[in-house]
């Protein structure tokens, strides 16, 4: 699996590439703002995008809409430290396929979305 993830903290990016590396997944690319990832995924075509809801001053539901509107067919999952019901009609209306708490975050986590939808 490729993956690609979006997220303002470089210390966060290292971390999630760390272990998601450890667990099998490719991370073929990290991006910290909205412009960085959407030039990244239109370059890499990754198989799945993890994507921040709080990108500092951007918003990630801006991100992962402009990305589908865009053409982008990877799946996008929804990434935060704040709790799923903090955000939970954002993420039904937004075109991402779930969310997953960064404290949460796995390979396993990300592989039940992409099965479970």
């Amino acid at each position: 699996m490729r993956c690609v993830i979006v997220d303002d903290s470089r210390r966060f990016l290292n971390a999630a590439r760390g272990l998601l590396v450890r667990e099998g997944v490719t991370v073929v690319g990290t991006a910290t703002s909205t412009a960085e990832a959407t030039d990244l995924v239109e370059h890499l075509r990754p198989d799945v995008v993890l994507v921040d809801i709080d990108l500092g001053g951007e918003s990630g539901f801006e991100l992962i809409t402009r990305l589908r509107a865009s053409g982008t067919s990877a799946p996008m999952i929804l990434i935060s430290s704040h709790a799923e019901q903090d955000y939970a009609d954002l993420i039904a209306a937004s075109p991402a396929i779930g969310f997953v708490a960064k404290t949460s975050l796995s390979a396993g986590a990300i592989r039940r979305l992409l099965t479970n939808g």
